[in-house]
Order: structure tokens, then sequence, then C-alpha cells
């Protein structure tokens, strides 16, 4: 600090010095009493924030653990342990300011513990909080916390900002004193030890208070998605959807809530997905019973909300469709395949379908379960009996046999050979310089299965050349031109008006037999 030059100038510096001495020295036993009262009434302010506080964030807490809220709730209960543990710290960080201050004023009143024992010194914060820029580290703490705080409810800081009482306030500029408006120096410089206990006594209510706000926030928006409901209905769900006469039908009956102001919209995969407003809460459907067996109904739910938009979730039931008698549908044709599998659907009136079973003869298996099964055959046989069983009601009882049904169990029909789409007829002399090998096409067959040309034998008799005879492709997987490489020699040669022979063509299918097939001539163009 610059000395002044002027006399003038120095008496009125001096004279103001001298000033606020005598007016330090003389403050009143009235005011210093007033501020002790107004820090012992601020810390007992603070345990009533603090336990209104607590209860709120154990609300939260408890909210977690209940069932199915915990994935909802947990990301607000994780930031209120970062409010209430910072908030701990930044409280603790003011307590310790105020033992500072008593020690260096003098130390504890043994009259008055937790008091200082000098209640009027003034040099002790001039020290601490101006002189030794304690004060610049105390803002940049509460700017920080008010923060923090803020930052754990984004969305609703501005509102709750202008509430918060954490905050720095701007200290006016004195001409006289505090020209530059210092904020140490406008709150700390000359204040008796009692004031600034009172001070950070204010400072720890305004961090209470503000974490209070924050957890009452983070409370609230916890279960700020939860639906609301105002309408309750009776509803009553059978356990079963099938039954005949002497079975036991059971349903379960409860309480449903819903919120008659906002209905949901169901939508239903039979029928095209057609969707059905609900009425009082219930969307009424109904069906004709088609096919047979168990019978599957899926769909989806929704329903707009103001904080979560539409939320949609799925839904499905089953019901069994009888008949008056057993039954077996095959899914393909009135025969078994040997080689393949065959897949067939079987129910039997009055039984569940967990409880139905197919019994197979010599020669064959089935897998499956539920009503869908896949046979398979291995011999031929023109009367294959497969009984339709079920599984008895009553514990202890034998298996019995609903009805049976002959089926035919034949091999997989010939396939016929083919080359590029050709087994006879004219080619192209291009296309056929680039052929790969001849291929087992099933004609007009239900399943989807494939042949695979094992062994054939190529003979061409070119255009005024000299016949080549038998030569021979043989492979155990397929058999293609380039296993003979004078084919492949021929190939690039080949021109119009050569014939080819592809003969004594063999091909292995799915049931293990080698079947002959058809020859291909082509006369190439």
């Amino acid at each position: 600090m610059s000395i002044p030059k002027e006399p003038r100038q120095i008496m009125i510096n001096l004279m103001y010095l001298v000033l606020t001495a005598l007016l330090a020295l003389n403050v009143s036993n009235e005011i210093l009493n007033a501020f002790r009262t107004l820090s012992t009434s601020m810390d007992k302010s603070n345990k009533s924030i603090d336990a209104r506080t607590a209860d709120l964030y154990a609300q939260i807490k408890a909210s977690e653990k209940e069932t199915g809220q915990a994935e909802k709730v947990r990301p607000y209960r994780e930031k209120a342990d970062q409010v209430v543990k910072q908030s701990d710290i930044m409280w603790q960080y003011l307590e310790d300011w105020k033992k500072k201050v008593i020690i260096a004023a003098g130390g504890y009143s043994k009259e008055e513990p937790g008091m200082p024992d000098k209640m009027d010194n003034i040099d002790a914060t001039s020290t601490l909080l101006v002189e030794q820029k304690g004060g610049t580290e105390l803002q940049k703490k509460i700017t920080e916390m008010r923060k923090f705080l803020l930052e754990q409810v984004p969305a609703d800081s501005a509102q709750l900002s202008p509430f918060m009482p954490l905050v720095v306030e701007k200290v006016k500029p004195n001409h006289d004193h505090n020209p530059t408006g210092d904020w140490n120096i406008g709150n700390f410089e000359h204040m008796p030890a009692i004031a600034a206990l009172a001070m950070f006594s204010k400072f720890q209510n305004d961090v209470r208070t503000s974490e209070a706000m924050v957890i009452k926030r983070l409370a609230e928006l916890s279960h700020a998605h939860d639906l609301k409901y105002d309408t309750t209905a009776a509803v009553a769900v059978p356990t079963t959807t099938y039954a005949l006469q002497g079975d036991k039908i059971s349903a379960t009956i409860l309480l449903a809530a819903f919120n008659k102001s906002n209905m949901p919209t169901v939508s239903i995969s039979q029928g095209g997905g057609e969707k059905k407003p609900a009425k009082n809460g219930v969307v009424e459907w109904e069906t004709k019973a088609s096919g047979t067996g168990l019978q599957t109904v899926k769909g989806t739910i929704s329903l707009v909300t103001p904080e979560q938009g539409t939320i949609t979730r799925p839904w499905s039931f089953e019901y069994m469709v009888g008949t008056t008698g057993a039954s077996l549908q095959l899914d393909k044709m009135n025969v078994f395949y040997i080689g393949v599998d065959n897949p067939v659907t079987v129910s039997a009136a009055g039984y569940s379908l967990e409880d139905v079973y197919l019994k197979l003869p010599p020669g064959g298996t089935a897998t499956g379960s539920n009503g869908k099964y896949n046979i398979q055959c291995t011999t031929p046989n023109p009367n294959f009996i497969v009984d339709i069983m079920a599984k008895p009601k009553e514990k202890g009882g034998a298996d019995i046999k609903v009805s049976s049904m002959p089926i035919r169990v034949k091999l997989i029909p010939d396939p016929v050979a083919y080359l590029m789409s050709k087994k006879e007829g004219s080619m192209p002399a291009s296309q056929f310089r680039v052929a790969i090998a001849p291929q087992a096409i099933l004609e007009k067959f239900e399943f989807d299965t494939k042949f695979s040309i094992r062994e054939f034998t190529f003979s061409v008799l070119p255009r005024g050349g000299d016949y080549i005879p038998n030569l021979v492709c043989r492979n155990s997987v397929a058999a293609r031109f380039s296993d003979n490489p004078a084919i492949v020699q021929y190939q690039s040669r080949a021109k119009p008006g050569d014939k080819i022979f592809i003969e004594f063509i063999k091909a292995v299918g799915p049931d293990g037999k080698v079947r002959g097939l058809n020859p291909i001539i082509l006369t190439l163009n």
C-alpha cells in the first residue's frame, strides 16, 4: 500500500484508522450477545434440517429395495449418496474454520464451552480470512459446492438456482474502506470472533438447506415416472382354457388398477395387427377357434404418459383347440419319406399337448414335443402304423392309446440329371465351355432336400473329328468336369456341331442310397 504524499490525505487516513479502532473497541456486550444467540440458533436449525434430510434420504434408499424399483431408483440414490457425502465434507470444512477462529482469538471459554474466550477479538478474522486470503479459498469452496449440487438435478437447476441459499453474494464497494468491493474485506475485516462464528453457522445452514432442496428433488424424481391409478376393477383369469366334464376348473382373481382418464391401446397379432382401445380399463377381444392343439395369441399394450412418452409392453396367452377325437395332421403329404424330417402336428381331445406323444413301429423315430414332431424313417413300409398316446390324468395309471393311423413310408423319388438346365437338345458352345458339372434336381418334391452326383462318364463326338469315349469323373462329395483333365482340355476347344454324352450318372441323396439317373445328350450350336 503506497503512502499519500499530501499531508491532508495522510491525516484523513489516520483519522479513519483511529475511528475504526474505536468502533471495534467499543462493540457493546449487547451486540456480542446477539451474535452468540444467532450462532447458537443457527446450530439448532442445522440439526432440524439434518433430521428432515435424513428422512428423505432414507426414503430413497428404501424405495430402491422395493420389488421392481431397483433399476428406476438406483440412479437417484447414487446421486443422493454423493450429495450427502459432499455436504458433510463442506459442513466439516466450515466447522474447522470455527475452530481456527476461536484458537486465533485466544482459545475456548472455560465458562461457555464451544464459545471463544474473547468474543470481541477482531484480529483473528482479519488475519486468517483477509490477510492470509482464507476468505478467497472459502469463496471457491462455496461456489464449487453450489455448482455440484445444481449439477445433480440438471433439468431443474434453473428453477432451483434462485432459491438455493448457498451462494457467494457480491460486496458493494465502499469508497472510504473497501473501494474494490473485496469479498474478504467486506465480510471478515475487523469482525469480532463471535460474529465470525455466526457467519460460519450461517454458511453451514446454507449448505444443509441447499442439500435438503436437492435431496427432496431427487426423491421426487425417483418416483416421477410412476404410473398413477384412480380406478379399480375385479379381474378373474382362468388357469385352464380347455376342460371336459368332471375336470377341475380354477381361476386367479385379483383387483386391477387403472386410470380411467388415460386408457391403453392393445395391438393383437391375430387379425393382421388389429388395434383396440380400452373401455373402463379393459380390452374385449374374441375370435373363432381354428386349427387343432395349442394356440398362442400375442400382442402389445401401449400407454401414453406425460413423463415417459409411450410405454409399450408385450403380452401373450394360450388356448387349446380340441376335436371330437384324436387327430394326426401331416404338415406335408400323407406319406413319410426316408432320409428327411417329416413334420407332423398331433393333438388329442381332452388332453394337454404336454401329455400327448407318438409311438412308432421299428424303422421310425420321433423328435419334438407339445404337439409338434419330426418323424424319421429308415425302411419302406406301405402300412406304417402311428399310435397316438396320452398320459393318464390320474397318477399311477397306464398310458392310453387314443387313436392309430396308417402312413406310407417311401423312398425319396429319383432326381433328374441336368447340365445348366438342359437334359437334352441343343446348348450354345460358349455356355458349355463354362459348365462346371451336371446337377441332380428333385422335381415337384415338397421337401427341401438335395442329391449330389458322385460319378458320371463323359463322351464327345466332335464335328469332323474322332469320337472321344468314356472319360470318367468320380468324387466322394460331388463329381465335376475338373476331376478329369481331359474333359477340361476338350471344353476349351468345344465348338458348334459337337455332340456331348453324359451317361452312367450316379447320385446319392439324404437316405444314402445310390441312384442311377437319366443320361444327358446335347448338341452344341
